[in-house]
């Protein structure tokens, strides 16, 4: 019995170490540089180069980068349609929408098929991306707590800075909640 006390003790020691490590504290505030990232992606030809984005190549256009859960899950897929029902408007003011989650490469090509998503879907199975803005983070669902990419959105200028962060989103309306603050800031 002391053995798996023991054990216990350590396992739990073990994870405390491993969630501080890893879980993001982090808060990109608006006003500040974007970080940069490179991330493997499938999407349009323009914006994807070699299977890849690489922020900032897209120095120059305003980019609206949202990060989701998961793929084919009822408020990412409604979030999902939402920009790109938005993004015919979107593009005529210069605009690239890059969706993000830990999603690999292959889940994402599913995804964007099934439901006709003509926007870059950027993969970060690693989460690096996720835990450098700060949307890694803990949840809790029927009372069980997990590590989790959470929804957030980041409206990112030409010039490479962050003008309006989204840390709650409402998955339904949330790509007319973006073009209304791009409107409102000037930023097409």
């Amino acid at each position: 019995m002391e053995q798996k006390h023991l054990l216990y003790h350590y396992a739990c020691r073990i994870y405390a170490s491993l969630e501080e490590n890893f879980v993001s504290d982090t808060e990109i505030k608006e006003q500040t540089p974007a970080p940069d990232f490179t991330l493997p992606a499938v999407g349009s030809d323009d914006i994807v180069k070699n299977g890849q984005v690489h922020l900032a190549d897209l120095r120059g256009k305003t980019v609206v980068l949202y990060f989701y859960p998961k793929d084919n899950t009822p408020g990412c897929t409604k979030e999902a349609c939402g920009f790109r029902d938005a993004n015919r408007e979107m593009q005529k003011r210069g605009i690239v929408v890059l969706g993000v989650s830990a999603d690999d490469v292959a889940s994402h090509r599913k995804f964007a098929g099934k439901y006709g998503l003509s926007f870059p879907l950027l993969s970060d199975t690693d989460t690096s991306v996720s835990q450098l803005y700060g949307v890694w983070k803990e949840k809790n669902f029927l009372g069980k707590k997990f590590l989790g990419v959470n929804r957030e959105t980041f409206l990112i200028d030409k010039e490479g800075i962050v003008r309006k962060t989204w840390h709650k989103v409402n998955a339904e309306g949330h790509a007319d909640e973006v073009l209304e603050a791009v409107d409102a800031l000037g930023l097409h």
